[in-house]
Protein backbone atom coordinates (compact mmCIF):
# COMPACT_ATOMS: atom_id res chain seq x y z
CA UNK A 1 0.00 0.00 0.00
CA UNK A 2 1.65 3.41 -1.10
CA UNK A 3 0.25 6.59 0.42
CA UNK A 4 0.44 9.99 -1.29
CA UNK A 5 0.23 13.38 0.43
CA UNK A 6 -2.25 15.47 -1.31
CA UNK A 7 -3.01 19.09 -0.41
CA UNK A 8 -6.66 19.65 -0.12
CA UNK A 9 -6.81 22.65 -1.56
CA UNK A 10 -5.34 21.21 -4.87
CA UNK A 11 -8.30 18.37 -4.85
CA UNK A 12 -10.62 20.66 -4.71
CA UNK A 13 -9.38 22.19 -7.65
CA UNK A 14 -8.63 19.22 -9.67
CA UNK A 15 -12.51 18.01 -9.20
CA UNK A 16 -13.75 21.86 -10.62
CA UNK A 17 -11.17 21.23 -13.75
CA UNK A 18 -12.67 17.80 -14.21
CA UNK A 19 -15.99 18.74 -14.15
CA UNK A 20 -15.59 21.71 -16.51
CA UNK A 21 -14.47 19.42 -19.03
CA UNK A 22 -16.57 17.08 -18.56
CA UNK A 23 -19.20 19.56 -19.21
CA UNK A 24 -17.30 20.76 -22.70
CA UNK A 25 -17.00 17.42 -23.65
CA UNK A 26 -20.56 17.00 -23.42
CA UNK A 27 -21.76 20.14 -25.08
CA UNK A 28 -19.25 20.39 -27.81
CA UNK A 29 -17.58 16.70 -27.80
CA UNK A 30 -13.90 18.94 -27.35
CA UNK A 31 -11.09 16.26 -26.16
CA UNK A 32 -9.89 17.60 -22.61
CA UNK A 33 -6.42 16.57 -22.13
CA UNK A 34 -6.11 16.14 -18.45
CA UNK A 35 -3.77 18.31 -16.45
CA UNK A 36 -0.36 15.61 -15.33
CA UNK A 37 2.39 18.15 -14.68
CA UNK A 38 1.11 19.13 -10.61
CA UNK A 39 2.71 16.91 -7.77
CA UNK A 40 1.12 17.47 -4.75
CA UNK A 41 3.40 17.83 -1.66
CA UNK A 42 1.11 18.24 1.04
CA UNK A 43 -0.74 16.85 4.04
CA UNK A 44 -3.34 14.64 3.72
CA UNK A 45 -3.16 10.93 3.13
CA UNK A 46 -5.06 9.32 0.34
CA UNK A 47 -4.49 5.43 -0.15
CA UNK A 48 -3.50 4.02 -3.28
CA UNK A 49 -3.49 0.64 -4.07
CA UNK A 50 -0.99 -1.38 -6.02
CA UNK A 51 -2.91 -4.33 -8.31
CA UNK A 52 -2.31 -8.02 -7.04
CA UNK A 53 -2.11 -10.63 -9.97
CA UNK A 54 -4.66 -13.04 -10.64
CA UNK A 55 -4.42 -16.61 -10.83
CA UNK A 56 -4.90 -17.89 -14.73
CA UNK A 57 -6.57 -21.48 -15.46
CA UNK A 58 -3.32 -22.42 -16.54
CA UNK A 59 -1.69 -21.86 -13.45
CA UNK A 60 -3.96 -24.09 -11.56
CA UNK A 61 -2.86 -27.28 -11.46
CA UNK A 62 -5.30 -30.13 -11.37
CA UNK A 63 -5.11 -32.79 -8.95
CA UNK A 64 -5.35 -36.00 -11.11
CA UNK A 65 -4.36 -37.01 -14.75
CA UNK A 66 -6.20 -39.16 -17.04
CA UNK A 67 -4.84 -42.96 -16.97
CA UNK A 68 -4.71 -43.36 -21.08
CA UNK A 69 -3.78 -39.22 -21.67
CA UNK A 70 -1.52 -38.57 -19.02
CA UNK A 71 -3.67 -35.70 -19.28
CA UNK A 72 -4.58 -33.14 -16.11
CA UNK A 73 -8.48 -34.22 -14.94
CA UNK A 74 -10.37 -32.92 -12.00
CA UNK A 75 -11.07 -35.90 -10.38
CA UNK A 76 -9.85 -39.29 -10.18
CA UNK A 77 -10.62 -42.24 -12.97
CA UNK A 78 -11.29 -45.38 -12.28
CA UNK A 79 -13.79 -46.82 -14.59
CA UNK A 80 -13.76 -49.13 -17.26
CA UNK A 81 -12.59 -47.85 -20.96
CA UNK A 82 -15.05 -48.59 -24.04
CA UNK A 83 -13.55 -50.17 -26.83
CA UNK A 84 -15.72 -49.55 -30.15
CA UNK A 85 -15.05 -51.38 -33.57
CA UNK A 86 -14.90 -48.65 -35.84
CA UNK A 87 -15.04 -49.55 -39.62
CA UNK A 88 -12.85 -48.08 -42.17
CA UNK A 89 -14.78 -48.77 -45.69
CA UNK A 90 -15.07 -45.97 -48.44
CA UNK A 91 -18.83 -46.22 -47.39
CA UNK A 92 -18.05 -45.24 -43.80
CA UNK A 93 -15.70 -42.09 -43.99
CA UNK A 94 -15.89 -39.84 -43.04
CA UNK A 95 -16.26 -41.51 -39.26
CA UNK A 96 -17.25 -39.99 -36.01
CA UNK A 97 -15.76 -39.96 -32.64
CA UNK A 98 -11.78 -41.02 -33.72
CA UNK A 99 -11.31 -37.63 -32.76
CA UNK A 100 -11.97 -37.96 -29.16
CA UNK A 101 -10.72 -41.62 -28.47
CA UNK A 102 -7.96 -41.83 -26.09
CA UNK A 103 -6.43 -44.14 -28.52
CA UNK A 104 -7.15 -45.42 -31.50
CA UNK A 105 -4.98 -48.80 -33.57
CA UNK A 106 -5.26 -49.06 -37.34
CA UNK A 107 -4.98 -53.16 -38.09
CA UNK A 108 -6.15 -55.19 -41.35
CA UNK A 109 -8.85 -56.91 -41.56
CA UNK A 110 -10.24 -59.74 -43.77
CA UNK A 111 -9.92 -58.84 -47.50
CA UNK A 112 -8.94 -55.32 -48.77
CA UNK A 113 -10.00 -53.04 -45.51
CA UNK A 114 -8.43 -51.96 -42.52
CA UNK A 115 -10.39 -51.22 -39.01
CA UNK A 116 -9.62 -49.15 -36.10
CA UNK A 117 -9.67 -50.60 -32.64
CA UNK A 118 -10.93 -46.99 -30.70
CA UNK A 119 -10.60 -46.87 -26.92
CA UNK A 120 -12.68 -44.14 -25.01
CA UNK A 121 -12.03 -43.17 -21.63
CA UNK A 122 -11.68 -39.65 -20.89
CA UNK A 123 -14.59 -37.86 -23.52
CA UNK A 124 -18.13 -38.58 -23.49
CA UNK A 125 -18.51 -38.93 -26.90
CA UNK A 126 -22.17 -38.16 -28.80
CA UNK A 127 -21.35 -40.69 -31.26
CA UNK A 128 -19.29 -43.09 -31.98
CA UNK A 129 -19.05 -44.97 -35.74
CA UNK A 130 -19.69 -46.74 -38.23
CA UNK A 131 -19.91 -50.01 -35.86
CA UNK A 132 -18.68 -53.56 -37.15
CA UNK A 133 -17.93 -56.87 -36.19
CA UNK A 134 -14.81 -58.07 -34.75
CA UNK A 135 -12.04 -60.39 -34.91
CA UNK A 136 -9.60 -62.53 -32.57
CA UNK A 137 -6.68 -59.95 -32.45
CA UNK A 138 -9.40 -57.33 -32.04
CA UNK A 139 -10.43 -59.28 -28.69
CA UNK A 140 -6.76 -59.74 -27.22
CA UNK A 141 -6.16 -55.82 -27.35
CA UNK A 142 -9.55 -55.44 -25.82
CA UNK A 143 -8.86 -57.77 -22.89
CA UNK A 144 -5.45 -56.89 -22.28
CA UNK A 145 -6.81 -52.78 -21.77
CA UNK A 146 -9.73 -54.62 -19.17
CA UNK A 147 -12.11 -52.94 -21.55
CA UNK A 148 -16.03 -53.24 -22.28
CA UNK A 149 -16.07 -54.58 -26.01
CA UNK A 150 -18.38 -52.90 -28.52
CA UNK A 151 -19.34 -54.47 -31.56
CA UNK A 152 -21.52 -56.08 -34.03
CA UNK A 153 -21.23 -59.03 -35.31
CA UNK A 154 -18.00 -61.62 -34.83
CA UNK A 155 -16.23 -64.30 -36.42
CA UNK A 156 -16.53 -67.46 -34.61
CA UNK A 157 -13.16 -67.52 -33.70
CA UNK A 158 -13.68 -63.82 -32.09
CA UNK A 159 -17.04 -65.08 -30.26
CA UNK A 160 -15.08 -68.56 -28.92
CA UNK A 161 -12.67 -65.97 -27.05
CA UNK A 162 -15.48 -63.53 -25.64
CA UNK A 163 -17.55 -66.68 -24.46
CA UNK A 164 -14.67 -68.59 -23.37
CA UNK A 165 -12.82 -65.54 -21.35
CA UNK A 166 -16.37 -64.45 -20.01
CA UNK A 167 -15.55 -60.96 -21.56
CA UNK A 168 -17.74 -57.94 -21.12
CA UNK A 169 -18.90 -56.96 -24.53
CA UNK A 170 -22.22 -55.64 -26.13
CA UNK A 171 -23.01 -56.97 -30.04
CA UNK A 172 -25.67 -55.00 -31.57
CA UNK A 173 -26.29 -58.33 -34.06
CA UNK A 174 -27.30 -60.60 -31.11
CA UNK A 175 -29.09 -58.81 -28.79
CA UNK A 176 -27.57 -55.52 -27.53
CA UNK A 177 -29.34 -53.29 -30.25
CA UNK A 178 -30.64 -51.18 -27.80
CA UNK A 179 -27.68 -49.57 -27.29
CA UNK A 180 -26.94 -48.25 -30.84
CA UNK A 181 -29.07 -46.73 -33.77
CA UNK A 182 -28.88 -46.80 -37.64
CA UNK A 183 -28.34 -43.13 -39.09
CA UNK A 184 -31.08 -42.72 -41.96
CA UNK A 185 -28.47 -40.96 -44.59
CA UNK A 186 -26.15 -43.94 -45.06
CA UNK A 187 -27.25 -47.58 -46.01
CA UNK A 188 -26.71 -50.61 -43.99
CA UNK A 189 -24.24 -51.99 -42.74
CA UNK A 190 -21.99 -48.41 -42.87
CA UNK A 191 -24.99 -46.45 -40.72
CA UNK A 192 -24.26 -48.36 -36.62
CA UNK A 193 -23.64 -45.96 -34.42
CA UNK A 194 -23.27 -45.79 -30.80
CA UNK A 195 -22.32 -43.26 -27.62
CA UNK A 196 -20.47 -43.39 -24.47
CA UNK A 197 -23.83 -42.28 -22.76
CA UNK A 198 -25.83 -45.62 -24.55
CA UNK A 199 -22.64 -48.04 -24.16
CA UNK A 200 -23.15 -47.28 -19.84
CA UNK A 201 -26.61 -48.24 -20.20
CA UNK A 202 -25.60 -51.40 -21.64
CA UNK A 203 -22.70 -51.85 -19.26
CA UNK A 204 -25.18 -51.47 -16.25
CA UNK A 205 -28.05 -53.39 -17.78
CA UNK A 206 -25.68 -56.75 -18.28
CA UNK A 207 -24.35 -55.72 -14.73
CA UNK A 208 -20.57 -55.66 -15.96
CA UNK A 209 -17.47 -54.85 -13.50
CA UNK A 210 -17.29 -50.89 -13.13
CA UNK A 211 -13.95 -50.91 -11.95
CA UNK A 212 -11.08 -51.03 -14.14
CA UNK A 213 -8.00 -53.05 -13.47
CA UNK A 214 -5.91 -51.99 -16.09
CA UNK A 215 -2.59 -51.28 -17.32
CA UNK A 216 -0.92 -48.01 -16.37
CA UNK A 217 0.93 -46.47 -18.88
CA UNK A 218 4.28 -44.77 -18.58
CA UNK A 219 3.81 -40.60 -19.97
CA UNK A 220 6.57 -38.30 -20.01
CA UNK A 221 7.19 -35.96 -16.66
CA UNK A 222 5.97 -32.40 -17.05
CA UNK A 223 8.30 -30.59 -18.84
CA UNK A 224 9.93 -33.26 -20.01
CA UNK A 225 10.14 -33.43 -23.75
CA UNK A 226 10.67 -36.50 -26.92
CA UNK A 227 13.59 -38.71 -26.75
CA UNK A 228 16.30 -37.80 -29.48
CA UNK A 229 15.73 -39.28 -32.72
CA UNK A 230 15.77 -38.30 -36.77
CA UNK A 231 13.26 -35.74 -38.16
CA UNK A 232 10.10 -36.50 -38.80
CA UNK A 233 7.48 -34.10 -40.73
CA UNK A 234 6.03 -37.13 -42.55
CA UNK A 235 5.55 -40.52 -42.91
CA UNK A 236 3.84 -42.67 -45.13
CA UNK A 237 1.93 -45.80 -44.43
CA UNK A 238 0.71 -48.45 -47.62
CA UNK A 239 -1.54 -50.99 -46.09
CA UNK A 240 -2.89 -51.99 -49.06
CA UNK A 241 -4.65 -50.05 -52.70
CA UNK A 242 -6.91 -47.66 -51.69
CA UNK A 243 -5.70 -47.72 -48.09
CA UNK A 244 -2.20 -45.30 -47.76
CA UNK A 245 -2.27 -43.65 -44.74
CA UNK A 246 -0.03 -40.25 -44.38
CA UNK A 247 1.23 -37.84 -41.23
CA UNK A 248 2.47 -34.54 -41.29
CA UNK A 249 3.54 -32.80 -38.16
CA UNK A 250 2.17 -29.69 -37.37
CA UNK A 251 4.75 -28.01 -35.42
CA UNK A 252 2.59 -25.49 -34.11
CA UNK A 253 0.25 -27.81 -32.22
CA UNK A 254 2.77 -30.59 -31.72
CA UNK A 255 0.72 -33.13 -33.30
CA UNK A 256 0.75 -35.48 -36.65
CA UNK A 257 -2.45 -34.65 -38.68
CA UNK A 258 -3.57 -38.00 -40.44
CA UNK A 259 -4.37 -37.82 -44.23
CA UNK A 260 -5.96 -40.84 -45.99
CA UNK A 261 -5.06 -41.42 -49.72
CA UNK A 262 -3.65 -38.08 -49.82
CA UNK A 263 -6.54 -36.22 -48.39
CA UNK A 264 -7.06 -34.90 -44.65
CA UNK A 265 -8.98 -37.40 -42.59
CA UNK A 266 -11.70 -35.49 -41.33
CA UNK A 267 -14.37 -36.25 -38.11
CA UNK A 268 -17.52 -36.19 -40.13
CA UNK A 269 -19.57 -33.98 -36.84
CA UNK A 270 -16.63 -31.96 -36.29
CA UNK A 271 -15.29 -31.41 -39.97
CA UNK A 272 -11.58 -31.35 -38.10
CA UNK A 273 -8.83 -32.95 -39.26
CA UNK A 274 -7.63 -36.02 -37.16
CA UNK A 275 -4.53 -35.87 -35.50
CA UNK A 276 -2.26 -37.48 -32.36
CA UNK A 277 -0.09 -36.34 -30.28
CA UNK A 278 1.97 -39.76 -29.89
CA UNK A 279 2.26 -42.02 -33.13
CA UNK A 280 3.36 -45.58 -33.14
CA UNK A 281 3.59 -47.60 -36.24
CA UNK A 282 4.56 -51.57 -35.45
CA UNK A 283 5.31 -54.46 -37.68
CA UNK A 284 3.85 -57.03 -36.71
CA UNK A 285 3.70 -60.68 -38.12
CA UNK A 286 0.14 -61.13 -40.63
CA UNK A 287 -0.90 -64.67 -42.39
CA UNK A 288 -3.95 -65.23 -44.25
CA UNK A 289 -6.37 -67.90 -42.64
CA UNK A 290 -8.94 -68.52 -45.34
CA UNK A 291 -10.53 -67.65 -48.35
CA UNK A 292 -12.90 -64.90 -47.26
CA UNK A 293 -9.13 -63.23 -46.08
CA UNK A 294 -9.38 -63.18 -42.41
CA UNK A 295 -6.36 -63.05 -41.29
CA UNK A 296 -4.36 -63.68 -37.88
CA UNK A 297 -2.18 -60.34 -36.95
CA UNK A 298 0.19 -60.84 -34.02
CA UNK A 299 -0.77 -58.03 -30.90
CA UNK A 300 1.50 -59.49 -28.75
CA UNK A 301 5.20 -59.23 -30.30
CA UNK A 302 8.32 -58.26 -30.00
CA UNK A 303 8.34 -56.86 -33.28
CA UNK A 304 10.25 -53.57 -34.45
CA UNK A 305 8.87 -50.20 -35.55
CA UNK A 306 8.65 -46.93 -34.55
CA UNK A 307 7.65 -44.13 -32.53
CA UNK A 308 6.98 -40.75 -33.68
CA UNK A 309 6.78 -37.63 -31.60
CA UNK A 310 7.71 -33.60 -31.71
CA UNK A 311 8.54 -34.04 -35.45
CA UNK A 312 11.11 -36.69 -34.29
CA UNK A 313 11.43 -40.55 -35.53
CA UNK A 314 12.51 -43.16 -32.94
CA UNK A 315 13.22 -46.75 -33.93
CA UNK A 316 11.86 -49.18 -31.69
CA UNK A 317 10.64 -52.38 -30.42
CA UNK A 318 7.40 -52.98 -29.05
CA UNK A 319 5.98 -55.80 -27.15
CA UNK A 320 2.92 -56.69 -25.04
CA UNK A 321 3.84 -56.25 -21.82
CA UNK A 322 1.64 -55.35 -17.98
CA UNK A 323 -1.43 -55.35 -20.36
CA UNK A 324 -0.15 -52.29 -22.67
CA UNK A 325 1.29 -52.67 -26.24
CA UNK A 326 4.68 -50.49 -25.00
CA UNK A 327 7.91 -49.03 -27.30
CA UNK A 328 11.20 -49.57 -26.46
CA UNK A 329 14.69 -47.98 -27.20
CA UNK A 330 18.22 -49.10 -25.71
CA UNK A 331 16.48 -51.51 -23.29
CA UNK A 332 14.26 -48.58 -21.76
CA UNK A 333 10.45 -47.64 -22.53
CA UNK A 334 9.91 -44.90 -24.13
CA UNK A 335 7.20 -42.42 -22.66
CA UNK A 336 4.30 -41.46 -24.02
CA UNK A 337 3.48 -37.54 -24.19
CA UNK A 338 0.54 -36.17 -22.49
CA UNK A 339 -2.15 -36.40 -24.92
CA UNK A 340 -3.82 -38.74 -27.65
CA UNK A 341 -2.19 -42.11 -29.24
CA UNK A 342 -2.18 -44.01 -32.51
CA UNK A 343 -0.95 -46.91 -33.11
CA UNK A 344 -0.69 -48.22 -37.09
CA UNK A 345 -0.39 -52.31 -36.71
CA UNK A 346 1.25 -52.80 -39.97
CA UNK A 347 2.42 -56.27 -41.57
CA UNK A 348 6.37 -57.01 -41.53
CA UNK A 349 8.45 -55.97 -44.68
CA UNK A 350 5.64 -52.95 -45.13
CA UNK A 351 7.38 -50.05 -47.36
CA UNK A 352 7.28 -47.66 -44.69
CA UNK A 353 8.57 -43.59 -45.73
CA UNK A 354 9.50 -41.56 -43.18
CA UNK A 355 10.88 -37.25 -44.25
Amino acid sequence: MKLLKVNRSHIRAWLALGCTAAVLTGCGGTEVTPVTSMVPVETTAVATSTPQPTATPEAVSLPYKFPLTGLPSEKELKTRPYMVMVENSPQARPQTGLDQADIVYEILAEGEITRFVSVFQSHEAKTIGPVRSIRPYFVEIGDMMDAVIVHAGWSQDAMNILAGRKLSHLDEVYGDGAYYWRATDRKPPHNLYTSVEKIQKGADAHKFRSSWNGPVLTFAKDGQSAAAGTTANNIQIPYIQGYVVSYDYNAADGVYMRSMDGKPHLDRETGKQLQTKNLLVLESKHKILDKEGRRSVDVFGPGKGYILQQGKSQAITWERKNGMIRAYADNKEVPLLPGNTWIQIVPEGSDIKIQ
